[in-house]
């Protein structure tokens, strides 16, 4: 799986893609085996499910450590971790369905959290399959912001362990105050700001043109 690292205002990324290779170089029996030899195959395939999953984290954090970390950062400031492929951005045909989980910060929590969260992504902590699709730390003068996206709004059992999964992870107080906000509530938000702003802009003009007439 490969992430991509956007910092955004802060001018640096990075594609990370973990390079693993399987220990085992010998030569396999081909034959079918006894129950028991199933039995240990088994055994033997998740262990190395839970080594590369432990290999991918320990070859993103020796990139991480280098890297800024977001609580160190002064202003506005976004730090993106998105998979390849999809872009941060609502419209992004991954990202156009789905929605984010949104968790306001008080200062100082930003980079403990912000570990926390891009190790289980890395770890497959979240256990939803493809749906995760990316995550952002903003920081901002008065609060950091922590956000998870996914793939599909409308699967409220997903969502609900995005959620429950988040809040273990971050180990977030109980009474901590999570939204979910759709990427279409979103864009008609933005849309309905925007038509506003203009509005008043021509009225402001309009304004100017009659007291000058």
């Amino acid at each position: 799986m490969t992430f991509f690292f956007l910092l955004k205002n802060v001018g640096s990324c990075v594609s990370i893609k973990p390079s693993l290779k399987d220990d085992d170089s010998g030569d396999h029996d081909q034959d079918q085996g006894s129950p028991k030899d199933s039995e240990k195959e088994k055994t033997e395939d998740e262990d190395k499910e839970q080594n590369t999953s432990k290999k991918k984290v320990e070859q993103f954090w020796r990139f991480y450590s280098h890297m800024i970390r977001p609580g160190d950062l002064t202003g506005h400031s976004d730090f993106h971790l998105f998979k390849e492929g999809i872009k941060p951005m609502w419209e992004d045909d991954a990202n156009k369905m789905g929605g984010k989980w949104i968790i306001r910060l008080r200062k100082g929590l930003a980079s403990r959290c912000w570990e926390n969260l891009i190790l289980a992504m890395l770890g497959e902590q979240f256990m939803v399959g493809e749906e995760i699709c990316g995550a952002v730390v903003s920081v901002r003068f008065q609060e950091d912001i922590i956000s998870i996206w996914n793939k599909t709004a409308s699967d409220q059992a997903t969502t609900a362990r995005i959620r429950d999964t988040l809040r273990r992870v971050l180990n977030l107080p109980p009474n901590t105050i999570m939204e979910y906000k759709t990427h279409t509530d979103s864009i008609k938000y933005v849309c309905l700001f925007t038509k506003s702003l203009v509005l008043c802009i021509l009225v402001d003009i309009c304004w100017l043109i009659l007291t000058k007439m």
